[in-house]
């Protein structure tokens, strides 16, 4: 357990629509409080889930389960290594945009109909602002993990890159999970609601609602870029790990994983 002051909290840049998590930061760790629900064990199991996967360590930050006390409350959630240094920072695609054009990004993509069209809009304008090539492969293992995951949260806030002081851009970690496995139990998905109902509700927010239609066109366009090899003893395994969550919370996340699972068997290797 972490006990963490006033003068630790931190104001994100990423400002998520699903609320206001409390986030601190001391000694070059960053912890993050559930809010809504269980976005910590979301967090936890998606990073640990990745390391069975073609991603490179270094391709997604870490994260690790804490109890944190805080006043006189005891916090669930988790912790990170702080994956800045010197003097990067994170900018989101949004605001990148935004000061380049005087538009918001959000807004120009769904100005667009056609959704190819969106996808290739989207990187070609990254990558011509940043330099960075291939960035419609990043956009693809983001739409791979919030596809299989269910991470609705994947707006154009809170995707980004990372910038220094002399204007180079270079790829972000993949981060900000939260969202993911149904974790909104306070608002959207009641843990006593039907499983399967509330997973056919998820929707996604970058260029489709439709999960499942981003990720075709992406693969269309820059082909298969994450293979998983976790097996459901692997699952259960992180699960069990994950002591401060209760049963029926863990046991709906087995259900979910095992779910997508079945759905998408040719992410597998």
């Amino acid at each position: 357990m972490i006990e963490l002051f006033e003068q630790d909290i931190k104001f994100p840049a990423l400002h998520s629509s699903k609320g206001n998590q409390l986030k601190w930061e001391k000694d070059g760790i960053w912890y993050k409080a559930d809010y809504t629900g269980y976005e910590g064990l979301a967090e936890y199991v998606v990073s640990k889930l990745l390391a069975f996967s073609t991603l490179d360590a270094s391709e997604y930050v870490q994260y690790d389960i804490e109890e944190i006390h805080y006043g006189s409350r005891t916090l669930f959630g988790v912790k990170s290594r702080d994956m800045l240094t010197e003097d990067w920072q994170i900018i989101t695609l949004e605001r990148l945009y935004k000061n380049k054009f005087n538009q918001g990004l959000n807004q120009s993509l769904w100005e667009i109909q056609n959704i190819h069209e969106r996808m290739q809009f989207l990187c070609n304008q990254t990558s011509r602002i940043t330099g960075i090539p291939d960035f419609g492969k990043y956009m693809t293992k983001l739409f791979t993990i919030d596809a299989f995951f269910l991470n609705e949260d994947r707006h154009t806030h809170n995707i980004a890159i990372l910038m220094n002081a002399k204007g180079e851009f270079r790829l972000c970690p993949i981060f900000d999970n939260g969202a993911a496995l149904l974790s909104d139990i306070r608002m959207d998905y009641p843990l006593d609601g039907d499983l399967y109902q509330l997973m056919d509700s998820v929707h996604a927010k970058t260029i489709s609602t439709d999960f499942d239609e981003q990720l075709e066109i992406a693969e269309e366009l820059f082909g298969q870029q994450i293979h998983f090899y976790f097996t459901r003893k692997d699952v259960n395994r992180i699960l069990d790990s994950a002591k401060p969550y209760s049963e029926p919370i863990k046991s709906r996340v087995q259900s979910i994983l095992f779910e997508q699972m079945r759905k998408y068997p040719y992410l597998f290797t």
